[in-house]
């Protein structure tokens, strides 16, 4: 026995986490990478709605820059990089509500749309809205109502229509804010 080496077998722990597979690592930042070209396609107001870490929205602003095709796919990787360090699910959240694609949000929007239906077709309905909006400008609504039906009487285009619903959309932003924690009482 004056040769004989130890073997060494390893042991497997079945408590401990499978490393990812390399494939797995790949898709993992490609779904980064797509997520970071979403935020390259925003808008400079849509992009600031998003919180996201400095150096994320730098390296965002100068890919949105960028027109050189190969620059912008250093810059897309670069910015993959820089979100392996982030949680994307608040950034995936924000993009969605962005785009309306949240539940949350096409419901909030077909329940402004019934109101705003409601409203033209029934006038006692802006009680209604005075009771949930304390602070909505009662007079503007019932000027915005009376044309939205002048235009729809005589075929002209909405735009009294269009802002009677912009206007019901700030009102409830108004009050979400209000309900924020942290928002200030007046």
């Amino acid at each position: 026995m004056r040769n004989a080496k130890a073997i060494i077998i390893p042991v497997q722990d079945d408590d401990a986490p499978e490393k990812p597979s390399k494939s797995q690592k790949k898709r993992e930042m490609t779904a980064l990478q797509e997520l970071g070209a979403e935020l390259v396609g925003l808008g400079r107001d849509q992009l600031a709605k998003i919180e996201l870490p400095e150096d994320l929205r730098d390296a965002v602003r100068d890919a949105q820059r960028f027109t050189q095709h190969e620059a912008r796919r250093r810059q897309l990787q670069y910015i993959g990089r820089i979100m392996r360090d982030l949680d994307p699910a608040p950034i995936r959240a924000a993009l969605d509500s962005i785009r309306g694609v949240s539940a949350a949000a096409t419901a909030r929007l077909h329940a402004r749309e019934r109101l705003r239906a409601k409203l033209i077709e029934d006038e006692a309905v802006l009680g209604e809205i005075a009771r949930d909006h304390p602070r909505a400008d009662l007079q503007q609504l019932r000027q915005l109502r009376r044309n939205a039906v002048k235009e729809r009487e005589l075929n002209k285009p909405p735009r009294a229509y269009r802002e009677l619903f912009r206007v019901l959309r700030e009102l409830e932003e108004q009050h979400h804010d209000a309900d924020e924690p942290g928002a200030a009482d007046d």
